[in-house]
Formats: C-alpha cells, structure tokens, sequence
C-alpha cells in the first residue's frame, strides 16, 4: 500500500518559469525521470501525465497523478531524513534548495494546447516518454515547432526511425537557429530507448560469476564483484575499487541496499581508508577499460543455414553411416576374394547396390556371393533415401516456425517474455553466445519474429501452468530472467523454478521497491546459496533520460544492489573540479572518479567517444587507433584539452553538470 496521498499544488494558473524542464509519459519511467530531475539535478520540472488510473497497473486503486504524489513524497522524506542525517547545514549539500515542487498536469494528449500550457516556449528541455513511439514523434515535431531551441530527449524502440527523427528535428533546429554551436545542436535532440540501456545489466545477471560489462559500441568497461576476503586474505583490488557491497549482502535475511538503508547501503566510489576499513563486506571492483571491437551481428542458435543435425535426425544419420561401412566391406571383401583393382571393386559394388548390375552368371563363387550381399544392402539404401527425402521436406516446412528446445540442451537461459525489454535482452545474450530458452504466451509478441530469425528455441505458453518451464528444460538451466511486464507472472514463475531447481540464478523485473524487498528478502531467507536478484527498468533508465536532459549521455549504467552507478564522458574544460587537478585531487568519494583519459589530439576526435566505425564482415577495415589511457599514474595533471571517462554517482554526475552550467553561460 502506498498510505495517504498528500495534495499536489497544481497551479493551474500560474505560468511556469524560463528554463524549467517538462516530462511527459504514461507509465512509471516518467515518474522516476521527474524524480530524476527534481531531487538529484534541483530542476524545476512540469510533469505531464495521461488522467485515470495506471494503465499498467489497473489493480492499484490511485490514479497517474496519485502514484506520482506519493512517489514525490517518499523521495522528499527520504531526502529530508538523509540531510537530517548528515549533519549538513546551510546549501552546499541541498540541491533542491528554492525549488519548487514539481508542478503536475493532466492531459490525454500533448497537443499544442497543452504544450503552450506546459510552457513549452519557455522551457530549456522536453522529454517524451510514451510508451507509444508514434505519440513521441508527434508530440517532438510540435515541440520543435513551437519552441526551436528546445532540448529534446524523445524514448523511441526503433532505431532506424529514431537516427532518422533526430537528423530531421537536429536540422529543424540548425534553419531556425543559423550559426548554433555544433556542440549544443548534437545535444538539441536525443533519441534513447529504455529498452536499450536496461537490457545489459539485465542480461548480466544472468552471467555465471558476477562480472558487470559495459559496452558503448567501441568503449568496453568490465567490472566485477568480489566476495569479502577471508581471514588473512587480501581482497584484489583490481584498477580501483568502484563499490563496496552492503553489510547484509551475506545475511540471507538481508536486502539488497538502496539510498534509504542508511549505513548498511552500498558505498559508491569509496575511497582507500573506507576500503581498508571495510570488513565482511563485497566489492565491486574496475578489471578493465578498453576499446572494444565494432559490434557483430548476434549469432544463432546452431550457427548459420541448416546444419546436417538440423536436417536429419540423429537414427537416419546412424542409419546412413551403417549403409556405408555396409559397402565398404563389400569394397573390401571384393578386393580380398577377386582379381579386381580397388576403382573395379567400388564400381561393380555400387552397381550391385543400385541394382543395375548384371547377374554374375559363371563368376566365382565369392563374386556371387558378394553381389546377392550388394543386392541386400540395396534394399536396405531404398527406405533410407526415402526417409531421407521427407525428413528434409519436413525441416524445410518447419524453417520458418519456431525452433524447439533440443532434448540435450543444458546451461541455457529461461528468459520469460519478448516484449521490448525481452528482445532487447535476447539480442545482448546472444551477441554474448550464452544459449537461451525463451517463454511467450502470445504467438505474435513482437520479438518472436527475432527469435524465429535467430533459430532460438521458443515455447509458446502461459509460464503460470504447470509443464510450460519443464519444456523449456528449467531443470537444467543456468538462470531464469523473469521480464514479463506483470509482477505477479514474474514472481509465480520464480517461485516455481525455485521449487524445481533451489540454486537457480534469479533475476525478476519488478516495479514496485517496497515489493520487490520484501520479495527479495522472502527468496534470499528461503535459498540462502542461490543468487536472486529483482530489477526495475524505469530505475535503470532514468538515470540516462535525465543526464540526456542536461545536454549530455552516458556511456552506460550499472546496478550496485539498488544503487546505479554511471559511466560518461566529458570534456575537462569547463569543470573546475577537473581542470588543473591531478587525477588524485579529482577524486571526490562518493560522488566520481577519472578512470581513463582520450589522449587523442582534440582535432582527430569522434565527436563521441563510444562511436566507432559499423561492423566490416570482410575485416578490411582497420580501426583507428586509440587513444584511450587507462593505467593512469596519480599525479598526472588533467588538462583543459582531455576528454576523460569518469564513474560517477547520480548526485555526483548532477553536481558536475550543474557546475559547468553556472560556468559557461547559456545560450
């Protein structure tokens, strides 16, 4: 139950200020991103939702604004007990200082009357979070229209049409502003999908070990967890620290930390005397920052084509190689008991075989005896072509079904529902060549034409009756992601494969924090030894929609427990904090740390750093050399021309981005 629902001043008539942000959706990641946006960045935000109740939750009894106010009031008590906390006094610590709070707006629509009301002309950015990619384009170009210097942040599933929607809108904006600085017109649209950036911490908890990779196209970050040093051990640092792991991470009563845990939370980017302090607890540590090779096309299941053992079945193949070691010891007992050379002995062989010799009238008795063989085993070759003919006109009718699982897979990934999470998450698991099963229980879900293209093993049905997970070999399976968009469907069927298999790897895609503790918590005290782990795509999402906002991206986002810890690059000019420091002096615990630094003259830079040229099957391309440094020594000096790659935690990318806003003026 989310308890009373306070009243949110709506202020109907009161025109919002310049340079605030507006956040329009319908479901739950336009509610983080305002959160986001509001009690991390210290943004004025207008918050645009559909009226009624939640259409993705029709059985909770509160409306989108409903849940949004006590969203709003949960994140400001945790907020003022955090702060009470502290100790902090004065604003240096309080981003949300004089900030209002976030002004809510009912609407079935943006249309242009609604967006003028959001004050759209006045505002400094937009974000579209539709779960309905065409309302997103709609509602972008009428943005444009109205306001061209617009920040735009649109979530789109297609990736083609987004390329395409932001060059149009980028040039929309560069007619009507002639001259713009190349640097804000790249940041006027951006086009994300939620999909996209939650599908690799996804697809990593269903990785054995507990390895955490980040790949932006061509930058590869890897970071593992590490379990505590046992007494006398000396816990491997790696190239630093990025986390320490809750202090209930091995109390199978306890619950994976969150920014309310207080001083059993995870610590982000702690620094060396936190580390050394830290006894009985995880880590999370840096293995590697690398340039990582163009993307390739995610395998099939089975390699491509058809295979010989996708044709034909394992008894016909039997069947074949005993015809023909058959015939090859008429072959040789030819040789042995004629005069006959090895080309004559084949030759009369095969044509006893066939039947189109002719009777050996006069021979040696051995000739007429290893001829009425041949004649035997002729017989024996007719039913075989036969079997063999339909059995490939079968696979040929079923090329284009679904492929079902094979009776000796083992080690796989049961991965529940195609929807867009679903599919993106298939597409990262097999890019990664981990085997995997997949449960849908609609036959036109819209990854299973991916699936069938890809030739992964899919059973259609309701994963809440009994014998769908047998079929798709849950006993013998490394993980289960439950990623249906019901909490319940996701729970029952964990529930179940834990009944089934208790050291099961576990990871469920659940909306509600408070439920998915408690399920959490239920699971870890049940199977102790078993790793289960409970994920929000909104959570993981809105860190990037709301840096998006402030005119950067990220390079990716990565769970710590229920903490995210973020991955960007910037540019050290502009950032005090940065500039002129070494890399020792720029660490600031707790908020962000230089990993690498792109030691490419600025000139010969890629406007991103993550980019890098598509994929070349043929291998002639070449790819350019990097400049990326990451063994880097303590004391080197950050300069105004270095690109850097820093971890950060939200709070600390938020404090950076607002720096470099107070510095370089706004144009």
């Amino acid at each position: 139950m989310l308890g009373f629902v306070p009243p949110l001043p709506q202020q109907p008539g009161r025109p919002p200020s310049a340079g605030h942000m507006i956040v329009c959706g319908d479901d739950a990641l336009a509610r983080r991103l305002a959160v986001e946006l509001r009690y991390v960045y210290g943004e004025r935000v207008t918050l645009l939702l559909p009226p009624g109740r939640d259409v993705n939750s029709p059985e909770t009894p509160l409306t989108q604004r409903g849940r949004a106010a006590a969203l709003f009031g949960r994140m400001s008590a945790a907020m003022n007990r955090a702060g009470n906390g502290g100790g902090t006094t004065g604003g240096s610590g309080d981003t949300n200082a004089g900030v209002e709070a976030v002004r809510i707006m009912e609407a079935p629509e943006p249309s242009d009357d609604v967006l003028e009301e959001a004050g759209v002309d006045r505002a400094a950015a937009l974000a579209l979070v539709y779960d309905d990619d065409e309302r997103n384009i709609r509602a972008a170009l009428t943005a444009r229209r109205l306001n061209p210097r617009l920040r735009l942040v649109i979530r789109l599933y297609n990736r083609k049409l987004g390329q395409h929607l932001e060059e149009l809108l980028d040039q929309a904006a560069a007619v009507a502003m002639p001259g713009i600085d190349p640097a804000l017109l790249d940041a006027s649209t951006t086009v994300l999908s939620d999909a996209d950036t939650a599908a690799p911490a996804l697809a990593a908890t269903a990785l054995t070990g507990s390895s955490k990779i980040i790949q932006a196209e061509g930058l590869l970050l890897r970071a593992a967890e590490r379990p505590p040093p046992r007494p006398g051990e000396t816990a491997d640092p790696g190239l630093c620290t990025l986390a320490l792991l809750s202090s209930t991470t091995n109390d199978p009563a306890g619950a994976e930390g969150s920014d309310s845990s207080g001083d059993e939370a995870p610590q982000l980017l702690p620094d060396e005397s936190a580390v050394a302090a830290a006894t009985g607890r995880g880590t999370v540590v840096l293995e590697a920052v690398s340039r990582a090779d163009p993307d390739r096309p995610a395998t099939r299941m089975g390699g491509r084509g058809a295979p010989l053992a996708q044709v034909f079945s394992r008894r016909l193949r039997w069947s074949a190689l005993g015809v023909a070691a058959a015939a090859l010891a008429l072959v040789i007992a030819s040789l042995l008991t004629t005069e006959d050379t090895a080309i004559q002995s084949t030759y009369l062989t095969l044509l006893d075989l066939l039947g189109m010799n002719d009777p050996a009238e006069g021979a040696p008795p051995a000739r007429q005896i290893i001829q009425i063989l041949s004649g035997i085993a002729g017989l024996l070759l007719l039913p075989l072509l036969l079997a063999a003919v339909l059995e490939a006109f079968g696979t040929l009718r079923t090329a284009s079904s679904l492929r079902r699982p094979p009776r000796g897979l083992s080690g796989h990934v049961v991965l529940l529902g195609l929807g867009k999470i679903g599919t993106r998450v298939l597409v990262r698991l097999r890019e990664l060549d981990i085997p995997v099963v997949v449960v849908e229980e609609d036959p036109d879900a819209r990854g299973i034409p991916l699936a069938r293209s890809m030739h992964v093993p899919t059973v259609i049905g309701d994963v809440t009756q009994e014998g769908v997970l047998e079929a798709a070999k849950i006993r013998r399976a490394r993980a289960l992601l439950a990623l249906t968009s019901i909490d319940t469907t996701n729970l029952e069927a964990a529930l179940y494969a834990r009944s089934v298999k208790p050291e099961l790897r576990v990871a469920l895609r659940l909306y509600d924090d408070e439920f998915a503790t408690a399920v959490y918590r239920t699971l870890r005290t049940a199977h102790p030894g078993a790793l289960t782990r409970s994920r929000s795509v909104s959570h993981l999402a809105a860190p990037s929609f709301a840096v998006a906002m402030m005119g950067r991206q990220i390079l990716g986002a990565v769970p710590v427990e229920r903490k995210v810890m973020l991955f960007a690059a910037l540019e050290v000019a502009g950032h005090p904090q940065l500039e002129g420091r070494t890399v020792e002096q720029a660490f600031r615990a707790g908020a962000w740390r230089v990993l690498a630094i792109d030691a490419t003259p600025p000139a010969d830079r890629t406007p991103d750093l993550a980019a890098l040229p598509p994929y070349n099957p043929d291998g002639d391309a070449v790819p350019p050399p990097s400049g990326l440094v990451w063994d880097l020594h303590p004391g080197y000096v950050l300069r105004a021309t270095d690109r850097v790659v820093i971890a950060a935690t939200r709070r600390g990318l938020a404090e950076l981005l607002r720096r470099q806003r107070s510095v370089v003026p706004r144009q």
